[in-house]
């Protein structure tokens, strides 16, 4: 893989929704042990999942991923760190705000 190039893969993948009160979830796992890496893009194909509430879906699917080039993939390092510390950002304070 170049520095500019990207590759596409397709994976089958098992989608799993969870629409219960202990559990939201949605998870995708990739049935032949494919590894997605920073600034890889995931599709996967099909129709919309809707889980009625209390249960879980679980769905054989295929998945397209566009692997990112190796400047992507450093670009979203990069960056990716200052993202989560941006999502950091709380106080505590002593007052209450209205």
């Amino acid at each position: 893989m170049g520095w500019l190039t990207r590759e596409i893969e397709h994976a089958p993948c098992t989608v799993e929704i969870s629409h219960k009160f202990e559990s939201l979830h949605a998870h995708v796992r990739f049935n032949n042990g494919t590894t997605v890496y920073p600034g890889d893009e995931v599709q996967v194909k099909g129709p919309e999942i809707m889980a009625p509430f209390g249960e879980i879906v679980r769905e054989d699917r295929e998945a397209t991923i566009v692997r990112a080039s190796k400047l992507e993939r450093l670009w979203t390092r990069w960056t990716g760190d200052i993202e989560v510390m941006e999502l950091c950002e709380f106080s505590f304070s002593e007052e209450a705000t209205l």
